[in-house]
């Protein structure tokens, strides 16, 4: 077995072409296994066994720089590069990450885990090196997806003007998390016709050649015109001409040409782009029909290709459920994602309206600001992008939504701890950095019937309002009411004397849980759904603090500036006299792991919070 020969970082050099081709098959079994017990990025990893047998072949990771844009795809590199058994592991509590890690291996040259950001960190490496003396090359490597982000253009326009030797490598698979609808896409797929260009010209060229004594002297006339001609037949022309090197296409998949235009592109002392066609889950049927559903997959069978255990029905889901209901009734509603139709649960509002849907690629910056023009003129949009993936679009959310007071309804999925993805996928920080912004209401529902009641309420506001829920399903708890709600407006679920333990969100579910426990041992306690970060219930929240005197405050984000720091700012500027426990995550970026081992790790288990109230 090829595989048992990789132990170690460059191991992989001293395979022959054979040895790799076998490599490679073994590797792409191996993914699958690991994967269907771990769950994991699996459609993407498949697509890039061949390149990064090829990129580790021709250059030297322990001096080289090689940056994986997004980094969901380094498997392949991590199995190549010691971490082969760890990778059994991968995604787990102290397992390693799923996503380029620095202080994992001296290999990992970058943390990555957001896409767009690889050409930037490139450059900046490769300028660095310049400023030291060095001579070591510095590669990008970039999926068609991520290159619609506005931030590797900009990095594009920059590495041109400045003539940074360095090797950008396109991965161009035609998907992101789901298949990619872009100018960019239309251009890649001209770009991939290019060979039939070539080989034509190369044909026609031999023709002309071969005529009587006027074939060279027409063969000269035509060479002048090549650069017009290519501008017409070649789109490549377009990194051409703003300074950056062109080569490929090239077939992904066959390690020899791969090779072969790597070392190419080593010898140039300016820009290289290589153009490199992947199948996204090649090797393993059931990724190659449906890409978008091993992008990211949870344990399955591997012979079906089914995810194993129970689906049950998710807030993303509930979401897009609703929505479509909502835009039966009202032809002003229009839906927005980032390259996260299925994602986000907007499938079914792209099938049912798709003259009303707009997926605009990874384009969080360009998301928000369309949703402000559609809005300014009389529509409603609504636009559900991924709690981490905001912090991409903070200033659009300020000064082109909130500014104007304009009503955009931002969904915010995926908040709080999402668990095996890691740092860069958290969703901890959007209560903190929302809440600071003017004119923006901030509504968190305990479960899908208050999500549908708050997405209803959201229209009749006319104001920017962001809905924040979390991953996975709601609760098991059956709430006895769901009171209609009003804005700024808490909900007090259960009424005691002893203690005040108030919730938001998803936490609501556990303060409610914690007051049963208690109950056990004769502690009386009063639990409130805070319903809305902003504006905050001051009086209700205030009057039950006052009777009890204690409080414990329970959220699922940072504890700066979120419903912790809110309570505690209520409590300075009244001068309460009142004892307090403060459940939330503190000023750390939080690995991988299950949520309920993070929870139990940063101490917002049950058992933890129940046994300090015992002992205030």
């Amino acid at each position: 077995m090829a595989l048992e020969l990789i132990n170690k970082t460059n191991d992989i050099k001293k395979l022959n072409i054979k040895e790799k081709k076998i490599l490679a098959q073994e590797i792409r079994d191996y993914l699958v296994e690991v994967t269907s017990k771990n769950g994991g990025h699996l459609a993407s990893n498949l697509g890039v066994v061949e390149l990064t047998i090829a990129l580790e072949s021709v250059f030297d990771v322990k001096k080289d720089k090689i940056i994986w844009d997004v980094g969901h795809q380094c498997y392949i590199h991590k199995i190549l590069n010691g971490r082969k058994d760890a990778l059994k592991q991968i995604r787990k509590l102290n397992g390693i990450s799923g996503f380029p890690k620095t202080s994992e291996s001296e290999t990992d040259c970058f943390n990555t885990g957001h896409s767009s950001t690889s050409i930037s960190a490139a450059m900046g490496m490769a300028k660095a090196r310049d400023l030291k003396g060095k001579d070591n090359n510095v590669i990008a490597v970039i999926g068609d997806g991520a290159l619609t982000g506005g931030m590797a253009l900009e990095a594009l326009n920059h590495v041109g003007c400045t003539q940074t030797k360095m090797i950008i490598v396109l991965n161009d698979n035609e998907m992101s998390i789901s298949k990619n609808i872009s100018g960019m896409n239309k251009l890649l797929t001209r770009l991939r016709t290019k060979k039939t260009y070539r080989k034509t010209n190369k044909k026609g060229r031999k023709i002309i050649s071969s005529i009587p004594l006027l074939g060279k002297p027409i063969t000269k006339i035509v060479k002048k015109g090549k650069d017009a001609v290519k501008q017409v037949f070649v789109p490549g022309m377009y990194f051409e001409e703003i300074g950056i090197k062109y080569l490929g296409p090239v077939d992904g998949h066959n390690i020899e040409s791969l090779e072969q235009l790597l070392e190419k592109a080593k010898a140039f002392d300016e820009p290289v782009l290589i153009h490199v066609l992947t199948k996204k889950g090649k090797g393993y049927k059931p990724a190659e029909d449906n890409p978008s559903k091993f992008h990211g997959v949870g344990p399955f069978d591997i012979e079906s290709g089914e995810t194993t255990g129970k689906k049950k029905k998710d807030y993303s889901k509930a979401f897009g459920e609703k929505l479509v209901s909502m835009a039966k009734h009202n032809k002003k509603i229009v839906a927005i994602t980032a390259a996260m139709r299925d994602g986000t649960g907007l499938g079914l509002f792209a099938e049912t309206y798709p003259e009303r849907f707009y997926d605009v690629g990874i384009a969080e910056q360009h998301a928000i600001t369309f949703a402000a023009g559609l809005a300014k003129e009389g529509m409603i949009p609504f636009v559900n992008i991924y709690s981490s993936f905001y912090q991409r679009a903070y200033d659009q959310v300020i000064h082109d939504v909130c500014a104007q007071n304009l009503p955009v309804v931002m969904c915010v999925d995926r908040a709080g701890i999402v668990g095996a993805d890691g740092e860069t996928h958290q969703g901890i920080f959007d209560m903190s950095f929302f809440r600071a912004v003017p004119n923006l209401i901030i509504m968190c529902p305990k479960n899908f019937k208050e999500l549908e009641m708050m997405m209803d309420q959201a229209i009749d506001l006319k104001r920017p309002v962001v809905i924040r829920f979390p991953r996975g399903g709601e609760s098991s708890i059956t709430f006895e009411s769901n009171k209609r709600l009003q804005l700024g407006k808490s909900e007090i679920l259960k009424e005691g004397n002893d203690i005040t333990i108030i919730g938001i969100g998803k936490t609501v579910s556990k303060a409610y849980e914690v007051s049963k426990e208690l109950e056990k041992d004769n502690i009386n306690s009063e639990v409130i759904n805070a319903r809305y970060l902003k504006p905050f219930d001051r009086n209700q929240v205030k009057e039950s603090i006052e009777k009890t005197k204690k409080v414990v405050v329970i959220e699922d984000s940072t504890i700066l500036g979120g419903l912790c720091s809110t309570i505690k700012e209520l409590i300075a500027e009244e001068e309460l006299n009142v004892k307090g426990l403060y459940y939330g995550y503190k000023d750390k970026f939080i690995p991988h792991g299950t949520p309920e081992e993070l929870e139990k790790k940063y101490k917002l288990n049950n058992e933890k919070i129940i046994e300090d109230i015992k002992g205030l």
